[in-house]
């Protein structure tokens, strides 16, 4: 009898995957297709999406990425994103909602409605509009899994990153009462937690060394996260291998955070 080795294939499974066309999302959308699921890049712009996923399709030496533009900011994008996904791959076995914004950096005290709204908006609101989207077919089938990114950020006071911080501790009360709503049906939702990652939209965090000094000493690790070192975790929440993973925050910050 021969070993069962199948335990991270994603071989016919589609993923939905927002804010991929660069940085982790990218990352992540690479190891879904390298283990045998078809992809859908999503993020604004079509012409880096269409980027990535020739990228994807030139690694895997066959067409497992598509393209798809959508401003999570829109109920009626997402929605279309969701509708072209299933017409051109099939029902979604994987979501993963990665896509975020931080249009402000300072004091609570200083932010202007608009940015207060926007930062809510794009990082739950969205966030739970496509959660209920996808899950229709999963629940019909009983099985699927759902990963929204939020942020270590999330366990910690910020006097810059307040309001930013407050939404994604919103995306991990939203995972948990999904994953209970949900488990019953065998679908499953987690938060992804990165600590300082080096990505295009953390670079305003990394991009100083006296900063970055600090904070790798204060790293076990001793170094920043890079997209990479998504790959793994991605893969691993999207297969059976975490098939009683469910409502949690899985924090990939190099040991800055222990235990939440």
């Amino acid at each position: 009898m021969g070993i069962n080795t199948d335990l991270f294939d994603l071989t016919g499974q589609v993923a939905l995957l927002t804010g991929a066309s660069k940085g982790m999302g990218k990352s992540m959308a690479m190891a879904l297709a390298e283990h045998g699921s078809k992809v859908v890049v999503s993020s604004r712009k079509l012409d880096q999406c269409e980027e990535t996923a020739k990228e994807i399709n030139d690694a895997c030496g066959e067409e497992r990425a598509i393209a798809i533009a959508c401003n999570i900011g829109y109920k009626e994008q997402l929605q279309s994103l969701v509708d072209e996904t299933k017409e051109r791959l099939g029902p979604i076995d994987t979501l993963i909602a990665n896509a975020g914004v931080n249009p402000f950096y300072g004091s609570m005290s200083d932010i202007p409605d608009e940015a207060f709204d926007k930062t809510m908006n794009s990082n739950v609101r969205s966030n739970h509009w496509l959660c209920q989207m996808v899950s229709k077919d999963m629940l019909e089938k009983g099985s699927g899994s759902i990963m929204i990114t939020s942020s270590t950020g999330a366990f910690s006071p910020s006097e810059t990153l307040g309001t930013y911080n407050i939404s994604k501790l919103a995306d991990i009360a939203l995972v948990r009462n999904l994953a209970a709503e949900w488990g019953p049906k065998g679908v499953r939702v987690n938060a992804l937690c990165p600590g300082l990652i080096k990505t295009d939209f953390a670079k305003a965090l990394w991009d100083n060394p006296e900063a970055a000094a600090r904070v790798t000493e204060q790293t076990p690790m001793r170094r920043f996260g890079e997209s990479d070192d998504f790959k793994g975790i991605a893969v691993f929440i999207a297969s059976e291998a975490s098939s009683y993973v469910t409502g949690q925050a899985l924090t990939v910050c190099g040991g800055t955070h222990m235990w939440r």
